[in-house]
């Protein structure tokens, strides 16, 4: 698995962990009257890391990817200003908070098991196991 590869899924381990965080508090504040829920913006951190990592060097050809650190990156937790008060308390919606909450938890899964398959297949080789 190329540097790159690997830099780009601890990248995403690490992004699934701030995102982890935030939903958990969207959560915990459910029942805070004027708690604007909060989210990731995920759109900017992937932006800035593809314009940062996708470089030409020549007209016809694609440079090759560096893919910046994710402590590199400035990622965004930005407040919903969304006045969508269906609890009447605040912005919170429960049904999306556990979507977002599944969803997370399999990029998580991915990421984990791609980098634990490239280690485990490492470690087969420094032991010269084949497989």
């Amino acid at each position: 698995m190329p540097d790159n590869t690997l830099q780009a899924l601890d990248n995403l381990l690490a992004l699934t962990s701030v995102r982890q965080k935030v939903i958990a508090r969207n959560i915990s504040n459910l029942n805070t009257e004027h708690y604007q829920r909060e989210e990731v913006a995920f759109d900017e951190f992937f932006n800035a890391g593809l314009s940062s990592a996708m470089k030409a060097t020549e007209e016809k050809h694609i440079g090759g990817i560096n893919t910046p650190k994710f402590s590199d990156m400035h990622v965004k937790i930005v407040k919903d200003e969304t006045m969508d008060y269906n609890s009447g308390l605040n912005n919170v919606n429960i049904d999306k908070e556990m979507s977002d909450l599944a969803e997370n938890q399999i990029l998580f899964k991915f990421a984990a098991k791609k980098i634990n398959g490239y280690f485990r297949s490492l470690q087969d080789v420094i032991k010269g196991s084949g497989r």
